[in-house]
């Protein structure tokens, strides 16, 4: 009798044991784990004469923005004064590397007073292209007050601007954009033009004072 007991509380037992693995095996199994996608960000840094007295906060700015990166990750960096040129790239850890390049590069002229941020984010745009087929998540990240002086032929045009970015988004269907450290007045007609594009998720906005709260938003952004 306490044989047959000891059989049914083994059995009983082993039906539970068998129940269980088998509910872990098919909880496990559900789990998706979120695959690792590198990053190739492009910055775009107004250094002109006008902006100099906010580029030590845009460069201290873009330094955090590196921080919280992926030392995988990969960064440009471009300056936009009266000519709008590559300054730097490489890892965003490297903060050395940055720092030098920054200072060399961005240095006061009382000629560079116009600023290329068209010029600037078409370059920003071919970059983004070049780093997808390497395999990367590009982003553009524009930092500087958005006004427009000097070559008209170099500004931004805010009527073709949108187009320019949906012919980005065939190749780059993922593709963010964050423009901080502008105006307000700027910055809202940055949404009006680019917000039906590009959609919330996939595009930050923010002036100096909101600017790090904008960091969590833009890693979402590129899928962090």
């Amino acid at each position: 009798m306490k044989l047959n007991k000891r059989l049914i509380v083994l059995g009983i037992i082993f039906v539970v044991a068998a129940i269980v693995g088998k509910l872990l095996f098919v909880a496990v199994k559900s789990i998706k784990v979120d695959d690792f996608h590198k990053s190739a960000v492009i910055f775009v840094v107004d250094s002109s004469a006008s902006n100099q007295n906010m580029l030590p906060a845009e460069t201290k700015y873009l330094k955090t923005l590196c921080s919280i990166l992926d030392p995988e990750d990969e960064i440009k960096i471009l300056k936009v004064s009266e000519k709008s040129y590559l300054i730097y790239e490489g890892s965003p850890s490297d903060s050395q590397g940055i720092t030098k390049a920054i200072e060399a590069f961005t240095k006061y002229d009382e000629k560079d007073y116009g600023t290329a941020y068209g010029e600037g984010i078409k370059k920003a745009f071919e970059h983004a292209l070049t780093m997808k087929k390497e395999g990367f998540v590009p982003a553009v990240v524009v930092i500087g007050d958005l006004e427009n002086e000097g070559d008209i032929a170099k500004q931004i045009n805010w009527d073709t601007l949108p187009d320019n970015v949906k012919s980005v988004q065939q190749y780059i269907p993922e593709l963010s954009m964050m423009f901080v450290f502008a105006h307000p007045e700027k910055l809202d007609l940055v949404k009006t033009k680019l917000n039906p594009v590009l959609g919330e998720k996939k595009l930050i906005v923010a002036n100096e004072q909101n600017a790090q709260k904008a960091q969590r938003r833009f890693l979402e952004a590129i899928g962090r």
